[in-house]
């Protein structure tokens, strides 16, 4: 570096900033100056509410296993709304709290349990179609483990300093309007066919036998690798 050689940087409210090296009495490089204003409330909304959306649908497929085992327990409404209120509230508060700097664990714990709770909600599947109150406990428990996952996610994406909690609520929000395409998604494929005889052994069993399988091995590969 020259002794007159002198550091000109430029940071934008998410992302790198940028730096150009400027000789004296010499004109720097064109900065693009719209790429680093700061967002406004809205585009930072529509911005976290999609990308909240795209990490379950279609990114986060282990995400979408575990909303498929919340749905595959029961055909009646009722359990499925217990299990997602409990699931949503818990991934809610560690979200929050994560991104806060309140409470987090290390990745390599989070990502091995998130697995191993997918196996767990197929797994009981095939023992119940039944709701009990220890399911929607442990609902609740998993939702606290895949909040922390959101929360690592969302921190490897960065949240602008300007709108920090719009970017938070919105990306939530997101998160829930993917877990609720699922949703809906698995009951239009099933709308005709849930209410009979040969649902639960021909449909439920294989398909959370399938899930607890991927879970497993997710567990595995995570802890090992």
């Amino acid at each position: 570096m020259l002794l007159d050689e002198k550091p000109l940087t430029v940071g934008p409210d998410v992302g790198s900033p940028v730096t150009r090296w400027l000789l004296a009495a010499q004109i720097s490089e064109a900065f693009d100056i719209d790429a680093l204003l700061p967002l406004t409330r809205w585009q930072v909304a529509t911005q976290y509410l999609g990308l909240g959306f795209t990490h379950i649908l279609p990114k986060g497929l282990d995400h979408i296993l575990f909303v498929l085992g919340l749905f595959l327990l029961s055909t009646r409404l009722k359990p499925l709304l217990l299990q997602v209120t409990a699931f949503t509230a818990a991934h809610t508060l560690t979200l929050a709290l994560t991104i806060y700097g309140v409470f987090s664990l290390p990745p390599s714990m989070v990502e091995p349990l998130i697995a191993l709770s997918i196996a767990y909600v197929a797994v009981e599947n095939l023992l119940t179609s039944e709701l009990q109150p220890s399911r929607v406990v442990l609902v609740f428990a998993f939702g606290l483990l895949h909040g922390m996952g959101f929360a690592g996610v969302l921190a490897d994406l960065g949240l602008p300093r300007s709108e920090f909690v719009t970017a938070l609520l919105t990306f939530n929000v997101g998160v829930e309007a993917g877990q609720l395409a699922v949703i809906a998604a698995a009951s239009a494929v099933v709308l005709g066919v849930r209410d009979r005889p040969w649902y639960r052994p021909r449909v439920v069993v294989p398909l959370s036998l399938a899930i607890a399988g991927v879970g497993l091995f997710w567990t595995v590969e995570r802890v090992v690798g």
